[in-house]
């Protein structure tokens, strides 16, 4: 879980957000080849982390940010980095992350990274779909919006093929709301319950 690569006080906000915009990254062929990602954590979150970050009359910012991500990094890998990509509703296999950055802008800790496709992946005549979700939902994973309304950037394709984008909001059944409802403050949800509340990335370019 992200939650572990924080500190301690962090555990105190048990349903934390993050805001997530993703760049589909397409190699000179038009192949799908990774997802680069942004997480900017919610402001309570930053909040703790940050200021725990900087205490200490020593305490460089910048060096500390640089642990952070290889700490997050390294936690959600093993959680094949929150997110599971589908081609043509066949699930792909990822890339291990080696390019990645954690960053404070605005008060807000961003953590930044390059997810690449195991093997690329050819875009024209295929739909690619996408989902990213703390299986646990201890966080919840939400695109990029402005009054509720997904903001443009939030999901974007590189390079000029025609392709039609689109986010699609979750839809969990209602018996699966009341149960997240019910966890207590120190609880997460059993393995697999955030893939419910996900909301799914679409790039069809059929």
């Amino acid at each position: 879980m992200l939650a572990s690569a924080l500190p301690s006080a962090a555990l105190a906000h048990p349903h934390g957000w993050i805001d997530l915009s993703v760049e589909v990254v397409t190699d000179a062929d038009g192949n799908a080849t990774a997802l680069h990602q942004t997480w900017r954590m919610d402001p309570f979150y930053s909040l703790v982390v940050l200021e725990e970050l900087s205490r200490g009359e020593e305490a460089n910012l910048d060096e500390e940010l640089d642990q952070l991500g290889h700490e997050i990094r390294d936690n959600v890998a093993a959680q094949h980095y929150f997110t599971e990509v589908r081609l043509n509703g066949e699930r792909q296999a990822l890339g291990e992350v080696t390019n990645y950055t954690a960053l404070a802008r605005n008060g807000r800790l961003h953590f930044m990274f390059r997810l690449p496709l195991a093997e690329p992946q050819p875009l024209e005549e295929n739909e690619l779909t996408y989902q990213v979700f703390d299986p646990t939902y201890y966080l919840e994973v939400v695109h990029e919006a402005e009054d509720n309304i997904i903001r443009d950037d939030a999901l974007t394709l590189h390079g000029e093929r025609e392709c039609s984008l689109s986010v699609e909001p979750a839809d969990p059944d209602p018996e699966l709301i009341m149960r997240a409802t019910m966890l207590d403050k120190d609880e997460s949800g059993e393995p697999g319950l955030g893939r419910h509340f996900a909301e799914t990335g679409v790039v069809a370019c059929r």
